[in-house]
């Protein structure tokens, strides 16, 4: 059985009429089943959904059998340039999901001891509580990589496992040294977000919007800039456009720039656009703070719509003229779970019980914009934590954002006298980042130590290809360029 390793890499020879599209090749086993499909293969192996790919001929190996109920992967056909396609994620075998949290948990602790300094294991704040406390470093995804590349450069580490998701192990990859190899213990955990921009519904997004603009005949730029949750793909054609990455953090700051011009301040009577990719939410959160009035200077594309047959995505050509930011229809499937509703509870509960200190609101900014003009805060996760962590004993707070991360706030924050609650009475759970488990943890270290194969091996092994990651790391660059590394969150 070959390692899993997922590849991303330029098309061979030169583009037709556009910039380099980007592929996804490697994984054991894909096919395509469709843009933003999330399907299973039987009870012992995952689709996920992955980026845009060539015609390409996968591995021959099966995935491998051990689950009930196998299902090998449906044949390969023939792919076009841009077509998506899902990356397959191996069954594990029995002894994985039969063994007991406990068992699985000290079998952790015995093959990190044994791979010793070589292995670093980062935990994203949204994990379960079973798969953070296996991590070396807890933090927000930028951060992670971030701290993989400082340690790396310290030590020999040879590799990072990455419990978050897919765009976060990419991101690991492009800043980390060459020699280290980040893995993903599931392939399947993705992000529906970032997902929710591909590659090639982006260029022609980008080739339409001028079109429309009035082509070389427009006075005016597209500054395109992507939040830090999507592909490796797309920061690649950000990078390569003159755009800039942003966190929820410094988005403001970064706004800022890429509605001056960017790289190219503005020349009189220019008009400039600024392009918001993948979160719309993020987008007119931020362009609001900005002073825009998003109600008449924001157009919303939606691919979706395009590839139904309506022309830039939804919009107006009206629309699109008097729009200062584009934004791309993408979402996070936590924070649009919080509502103007929730917060309107919480603010009758308050007028219900005077005698008790009023509840403060506190939310992400990937919240709808409804819900963070009814919040008394909002910032990125490390500025959510920050506010739980100083507050004053006696204080009530309702928080917008996923479930478990407000979970272990409250039991911390508990202990102070602070009182932490969510601010939705559901669940607003990170699903495909909670398919990084035990099983899967353990899976991927016994890989590492010989212990499944009787030979150490990697699987799972995220790998940007250098020419994507060289257009990535330029908007990564500028990005960090416009801010302090110490405020650059995201999540």
């Amino acid at each position: 059985m070959r390692s899993t390793k997922t590849e991303l890499r330029p098309r061979d020879g030169p583009p037709p009429d556009r910039s380099t599209c980007y592929r996804l090749v490697g994984a054991q086993a894909f096919v395509p089943l469709g843009r933003g499909t999330h399907a299973r293969a039987g009870h012992d192996g995952r689709w996920a959904p992955r980026g845009v790919s060539t015609t390409e001929t996968p591995p021959s190996d099966p995935p491998p059998r051990g689950g009930p109920l196998h299902t090998p992967p449906p044949p390969v056909r023939p792919r076009g340039l841009y077509d998506p396609f899902m990356l397959w994620q191996p069954s594990l075998p029995e002894r994985y999901l039969r063994t007991a949290p406990d068992d699985l948990a000290r079998a952790i602790a015995a093959a990190r001891e044994r791979l010793g300094q070589s292995l670093l294991i980062l935990g994203h704040h949204y994990q379960t509580d079973e798969v953070i406390r296996h991590a070396d470093v807890t933090g927000d995804s930028l951060k992670l990589s971030q701290v993989a590349a400082a340690i790396a450069a310290e030590r020999a580490v040879q590799h990072v496992v990455f419990c978050g998701v897919h765009f976060m192990a990419e991101t690991a990859d492009m800043l980390t040294p060459a020699h280290v190899k980040v893995i993903l213990p599931d392939l399947s955990a993705g992000c529906s977000m970032a997902d929710m921009a591909q590659y090639d519904d982006t260029v022609d997004a980008w080739d339409a919007l001028h079109l429309a603009l009035g082509g070389d005949n427009w006075n005016g730029r597209i500054i395109p800039i992507t939040y830090v949750n999507s592909s490796a793909a797309i920061k690649a054609f950000v990078g390569s456009r003159g755009g800039a990455c942003c966190t929820s953090s410094n988005a403001r700051r970064v706004f800022e720039w890429a509605a001056a011009g960017g790289e190219t301040p503005a020349r009189p009577s220019e008009e400039i656009k600024v392009l918001f990719l993948p979160d719309q939410h993020l987008g007119r959160n931020t362009a609001a703070a900005h002073g825009f009035d998003v109600a008449s200077e924001s157009c919303v594309y939606d691919p979706t719509l395009t590839r139904r047959g309506e022309p830039l995505g939804g919009a107006s050509a009206d629309e699109l003229r008097r729009s200062r930011v584009i934004l791309w229809a993408g979402h996070c499937s936590v924070h649009k779970l919080f509502r103007p509703e929730h917060a309107a509870a919480v603010r009758a509960a308050d007028a219900a019980t005077p005698d008790r200190p009023k509840t403060t609101i506190l939310v992400h900014p990937e919240c709808g914009k409804e819900v963070v003009d009814l919040a008394d805060l909002a910032g990125s996760t490390e500025y959510i934590i920050s506010q739980i962590r100083q507050a004053p004993p006696g204080s009530r707070w309702a928080v917008g954002t996923e479930f478990h991360l407000v979970a272990r706030l409250a039991r911390e924050a508990a202990a102070r006298g602070v009182e932490v609650r969510i601010l939705s009475d559901c669940q607003c759970l990170c699903t495909t980042m909670y398919r990084i488990d035990q099983p899967h943890l353990l899976w991927a270290l016994d890989h590492l130590t010989g212990e499944a194969t009787g030979t150490p091996k990697a699987v799972n092994v995220i790998s940007v290809h250098p020419e994507v990651r060289r257009d990535a790391v330029r908007a990564l660059d500028r990005m960090l360029a416009l801010s302090k590394p110490s405020v650059a969150t995201v999540d």
